[in-house]
């Protein structure tokens, strides 16, 4: 909540009688099964992902190379902002880049778990999950802009400086700027990739996985810009909210 208000979106309660909004539903499977998702604005959550153990064991029999609560509340949250941001206006260069959002849940999901992602899927998708469904890249797309904007704002307070290796920084930084031009994404862009691939070095170095276990081909990038573009203007077009309102 306090990094989508820094980004300048609001938040608005839930109202279950207009179904505007968004709520939070915290449950945990230690009592009965939960299902993480988002409908109507409702997040449910479970909280027995908390357990470091029982969460490396779904994220092992899914194939996963990340599972982490907060990658889940910034998935879900990238359904609801769809809602949110993603008007008449703009539904038709979402489609262009995502997919129709409107095409069979169900039947996607049941493919995607029979058949698993399609050969090929890393040179257009940051995930294999994001390839299931047009909603579900969408999501996946928005949760890794809010890791990027999240690393980055953390490494410009810390004052990180990422020049080289040079074979591994194709447009070496002098430091990753303190403040970062929210407008530019391009800029953003040119601060993530060498940041990213020094904290995996950097991982690696003491035999622990990736911290950023993913790739960022152009069209995944193409889609970041659309979820930037559509954060900006949101964020253009309403009045700032005091974060301490989190």
């Amino acid at each position: 909540m306090f990094q989508l208000l820094t980004l300048g979106l609001t938040l608005e309660p839930h109202d279950p009688v207009t179904g505007r909004g968004v709520a939070f539903d915290l449950l945990t499977s230690a009592e009965v099964p939960v299902t993480t998702g988002h409908a109507g604005g409702v997040i449910t959550l479970d909280l027995a992902e908390s357990d470091d153990v029982h969460r490396e064991r779904i994220r092992t029999r899914l194939s996963e190379p990340y599972r982490t609560l907060i990658g889940h509340f910034r998935h879900e949250i990238g359904h609801y902002e769809f809602t949110v941001l993603v008007g008449p206006n703009e539904v038709d260069e979402v489609r262009s880049h995502f997919g129709d959002e409107r095409a069979d849940y169900a039947a996607a999901l049941e493919r995607h778990y029979r058949d698993g992602a399609p050969p090929g899927w890393a040179d257009t998708h940051v995930s294999e999950y994001a390839t299931m469904h047009p909603s579900e890249d969408f999501a996946e797309t928005f949760a890794h802009y809010l890791h990027l904007r999240a690393v980055l704002d953390t490494a410009a307070a810390y004052g990180l400086r990422v020049d080289g290796p040079a074979e591994a920084v194709a447009t070496p930084l002098t430091s990753v700027p303190a403040e970062l031009d929210p407008d530019d994404f391009a800029g953003l862009v040119a601060a993530w990739l060498p940041l990213s691939y020094a904290l995996n070095a950097v991982s690696r170095s003491i035999a622990d996985d990736d911290l950023y276990p993913f790739v960022l081909p152009a069209p995944v990038i193409a889609k970041l810009a659309v979820v930037h573009r559509l954060v900006r203007q949101a964020a253009a077009s309403t009045p700032p909210q005091p974060v301490g309102a989190a």
